[in-house]
């Protein structure tokens, strides 16, 4: 069935739901009004006051009733309505949720669904891409999926999950793409990367948002004679560091893309860890593609401006290819 990003998030909600009733679903405004982005419109209709909770503008609120309801044996699916706002839940996650297993034993099966990413001209307070806060934070797993395929069975694997999941959905691709999924209510295994493009020249590693700007830089650099392997990390936390590592060792050469800003950004604990564990392997040294180390700007020109694009991507894969 060919979905866009949204609607595949959508389906896996759904399929979790009806399978699942200790499945249910708290945020602002998700139950009457559908969500911000009418993700969760017909989930009220369907499931009932009782699983489709709408919550008050308090984030700390809602990610310590998600704590509670996983730790009493239910499994909540808590929506940040822009994931700039989860630095309200930011104790209740770090100090609670990622530390109540090693704690108690207890698990914690709970997801926190997370709109982020810029492109839509939304401003510094709701387009940022807050992954990286979390991922150097034990006990939680962070998901960040570039294509309706990944957004749909990476959810699915993250409400089954016992422990506590941060999914980033960035929301530029919630109507911007789409693609057949053929796997409908199947998980996908997190901590599992995959390999987007096989390539001989270099590897470009990224997730999320960046994906759809590194396939069609790897396009142009083809018809340059330039041959580049993609890598889709499709989760952070666990890191697939297997899959990076063959794909370094075959080309010898790496790029790391992501939205995210450059400093602190995860790319930066990538490539400790690629100099770590391939560095005798590497022909030329690793680069990096980010956003700029700025707020995001309003004005779409500007926020253009800010964050990586295609011609970024090829100037820095052309200057690696003949180092």
């Amino acid at each position: 069935m060919t979905m866009t990003y949204l609607n595949a998030i959508r389906e896996a909600l759904f399929a979790e739901m009806r399978r699942d009733k200790e499945v249910f679903l708290l945020g602002q405004d998700i139950a009457a009004y559908g969500g911000a982005f009418k993700l969760t419109k017909g989930f009220l209709e369907e499931f009932g006051k009782e699983r489709v909770i709408d919550t008050p503008i308090a984030e700390s609120a809602i990610v310590g009733a998600a704590i509670g309801a996983a730790l009493m044996g239910l499994k909540p699916v808590a929506e940040m309505q822009f994931s700039d706002f989860i630095v309200g839940g930011f104790n209740q996650i770090v100090n609670m949720a990622a530390k109540c297993h090693y704690r108690w034993g207890a698990a914690v099966p709970m997801v926190i669904r997370c709109p982020s990413g810029g492109g839509m001209g939304a401003g510094p307070f709701h387009s940022q891409n807050p992954e990286a806060w979390f991922t150097r934070v034990p006990g939680l797993k962070v998901v960040c999926p570039g294509i309706p395929s990944d957004a749909h069975g990476l959810l699915i694997a993250a409400i089954r999950d016992p422990n506590p999941v941060l999914y980033f959905e960035h929301k530029f691709l919630y109507r911007h793409i789409k693609e057949e999924v053929l796997a409908i209510g199947e998980p996908i295994e997190l901590g599992k990367a995959r390999v987007d493009r096989v390539g001989s020249d270099l590897t470009i590693i990224t997730y999320g948002g960046t994906l759809r700007l590194v396939r069609e830089a790897a396009e142009r650099l083809q018809e340059n004679e330039i041959s580049a392997e993609i890598i889709d990390l499709r989760t952070l936390i666990p890191l697939d560091m297997d899959t990076v590592s063959i794909s370094v060792r075959k080309t010898n050469r790496v790029l790391i893309v992501h939205e995210d800003t450059l400093t602190g950004g995860f790319g930066g604990e990538l490539s400790a860890r690629i100099a770590e564990y391939d560095f005798e392997y590497l022909d030329a040294p690793v680069k990096r593609i980010a956003s700029l180390d700025t707020p995001i700007p309003f004005a779409r020109n500007l926020e253009q401006a800010f964050m990586p694009d295609t011609d970024q991507i090829c100037v820095a894969a052309q200057e690696l290819a003949v180092y």
